[in-house]
């Protein structure tokens, strides 16, 4: 599978630099990290919530879990819910269930990007199936969600 249309175009647009690197298939983004052999913390997930209004993403580090209630307060969009996978699938139609890039810019989709990313010299991100991931440098990185919204609304699982 190639890169989606809609991420390549909108990379390619903003003159992004990147790497594409392959690992075993995987189902999760802990999976994907280990697969990988890249720490969790600079994996770049995605979480896609929903509402009335429409959806909206919350990018974030794959060994951290998103705190609803700060990130609907971020968004300032108070009902929102974690979206079915049916409702992404139809959203992200050019990607594999469950590997949904952490761009939702390039789909039109609002998306707010946790802070906790920022800390990383390099991030790596799903690129829109489970045996590929983008590698771009902080900077790339930085540029690229320069624009988002960014915040604190993820939190270790521990805690």
């Amino acid at each position: 599978m190639s890169i989606p249309s809609h991420l390549y175009s909108y990379l390619d647009q903003r003159g992004t630099r990147y790497e594409v690197w392959t690992h075993e298939h995987s189902h999760s983004s802990a999976e994907t990290a280990r697969a990988a052999h890249i720490p969790p913390c600079q994996l770049a997930k995605s979480v896609i919530l929903q509402d009335d209004e429409g959806c909206v993403m919350a990018v974030l580090p794959a060994d951290r879990v998103l705190m609803v209630g700060e990130f609907s307060r971020l968004a300032g969009r108070y009902r929102l819910r974690l979206a079915d996978e049916d409702r992404i699938a139809s959203l992200f139609e050019d990607c594999e269930r469950g590997a949904v890039p952490p761009v939702g810019m390039a789909w039109g989709i609002p998306t707010l990007v946790d802070d906790e990313l920022e800390s990383n010299d390099v991030i790596y991100m799903e690129v829109g199936d489970h045996q590929r991931l983008l590698r771009m440098s902080h900077d790339q990185f930085h540029e690229l969600m320069r624009a988002q919204p960014h915040g604190c609304f993820s939190k270790s699982p521990m805690h």
